[in-house]
């Protein structure tokens, strides 16, 4: 493999092994040996454990003392406590974009509103393209609101929640007419700052998404 990206080389090799752990390529609980990894990749043992750290941040990998690391387990009950602690940031995110979005800040989110509800009018709904999109609405909002902490957060834990859709794809593909009914209202709620809307619209979809997940992965 060539790093030849402009991002470091532990970044590099991160973003590498995310996209393995998210697609499923490395199983929930398979072991991340850095000895075999550093010879794969040709790289540094040093630059493997760096790069660990970062997944480990992401919510991706575990690390053990003694014991080494190993990719995060994906259960029902496992998804369940992700999806909790990361739609209380998003509530918590439309609370405060509700208080601070300014005029100047009206198009661009509808803007980005509008890609995900244009990737889903397509006759064949890429769920890749989706996620992306809808995360993409989630970062303009972070701009918007402009809290570090907040933005931090949501962005470690913007992996892990891509796996679990990745990993419950066809279940995803069923909710994507409450997929569409949210992404319509919420901007409504939002620009009205009515922000015990915005909350509720999240919550309720946040806990739909959560059902078509751990059905998946409970099967």
């Amino acid at each position: 493999m060539d790093f030849q990206a402009p991002n470091t080389l532990a970044e590099q090799i991160a973003n590498y092994m995310a996209e393995r752990i998210m697609t499923g390529q490395i199983r929930p609980g398979e072991r991340i040996q850095e000895a075999t990894l550093a010879t794969e990749l040709k790289v540094s043992r040093a630059s493997v454990k760096e790069a660990l750290y970062t997944l480990e941040r992401w919510h991706l990998v575990e690390i053990t003392p003694r014991k080494g690391a190993s990719a995060t387990r994906l259960d029902a009950a496992h998804a369940s406590e992700l999806y909790d602690v990361y739609m209380h940031l998003l509530m918590m995110l439309a609370v405060r974009l509700c208080e601070r979005w300014q005029e100047s800040d009206r198009q661009i989110l509808l803007d980005t509103v509008g890609q995900v509800m244009e990737q889903m009018k397509k006759p064949s709904a890429d769920i890749t393209a989706i996620v992306e999109a809808s995360f993409g609405v989630m970062e303009a909002c972070c701009e918007v609101v402009g809290n570090p902490y907040l933005t931090e957060a949501l962005s470690n834990f913007k992996p892990a929640v891509s796996r679990a859709y990745y990993l419950s794809a066809d279940r995803y593909r069923q909710g994507l007419n409450q997929t569409t009914q949210f992404f319509a209202h919420l901007p409504q709620a939002v620009l009205a700052r009515d922000t015990a809307k915005a909350q509720t619209l999240i919550r309720d979809f946040a806990e739909h998404q959560k059902a078509l997940i751990q059905q998946a992965l409970a099967s």
